[in-house]
């Protein structure tokens, strides 16, 4: 599989929806570089704040009328409708309405059919029963984990894919894969996919440049696609 006539493919997976996604798209156009954002439709215009790490940080969704204009060039995908743990849900009937009613929802807020998907909770997420749950009765095409496999090779399993890093946990090697995928040379397909929370960079706010300085390393390079997850995983 190539990416747009590359080997090597970048993309990046946001959740939540909150209002620190605006910040972070703002970024990602300014690198020329494409984000998946993963929302819980039913949580919409909500307000919020999570301790992370000992610091307040507001978690506030974005309105359901902004949606399509905060998002427009990048990917919206489903998160279900409100945060549960699927694997702890035990009624299938319940999975799947929280998978796909939110994928419906979005789909009309977002002006296209959304097929793409990562699993709210941790830190397990998914199983079998739930990845075939979603794969045999929604049409979701991909779904990520919260797992990571710190590789460059892409993840086969589309209904339990796992991302290279998690930016917040992973956040002291990801400059040093970032150089190291720069200067692969391949025969084969690669894929960097980082994922995370935007909210998270307001904990250590000096990630927020690092992040960009980040962005701008890895950018515009001729040997690399950048994409969505769905333009790079389906």
């Amino acid at each position: 599989m190539l990416y747009n006539g590359k080997n090597k493919a970048i993309t990046f997976s946001y959740d939540d929806g909150v209002t620190q996604d605006k910040r972070l798209i703002e970024i990602f156009n300014k690198y020329n570089l494409k984000a998946t954002f993963n929302i819980n439709s039913e949580l919409l215009g909500l307000p919020g704040t999570l301790i992370r790490n000992g610091v307040e940080i507001n978690h506030i969704k974005n309105n359901r009328e902004d949606l399509r204009y905060i998002y427009e060039g990048h990917e919206i995908a489903v998160h279900t409708l409100t945060h549960p743990n699927l694997v702890q849900t035990e009624d299938d009937a319940e999975v799947l309405r929280q998978v796909e009613q939110d994928r419906l929802n979005l789909s009309e807020l977002a002006g296209y059919e959304v097929e793409g998907m990562a699993y709210p909770c941790g830190p397990v997420n998914c199983d079998s029963r739930v990845a075939d749950i979603i794969k045999n009765n929604t049409c979701i095409k991909y779904a990520r984990t919260v797992g990571v496999t710190k590789s460059f090779e892409p993840f086969t399993d589309l209904y339990q894919y796992q991302g290279t890093l998690y930016h917040h946990e992973d956040w002291d090697i990801l400059f040093d894969m970032g150089k190291k995928f720069l200067e692969l040379k391949t025969d084969t397909p690669k894929v960097f996919y980082i994922w995370g929370h935007s909210y998270e960079f307001d904990i250590y706010p000096e990630r927020w440049q690092q992040f960009e300085e980040f962005c701008k390393m890895i950018s515009n390079q001729p040997d690399i696609f950048y994409g969505t997850n769905k333009e790079v995983l389906v």
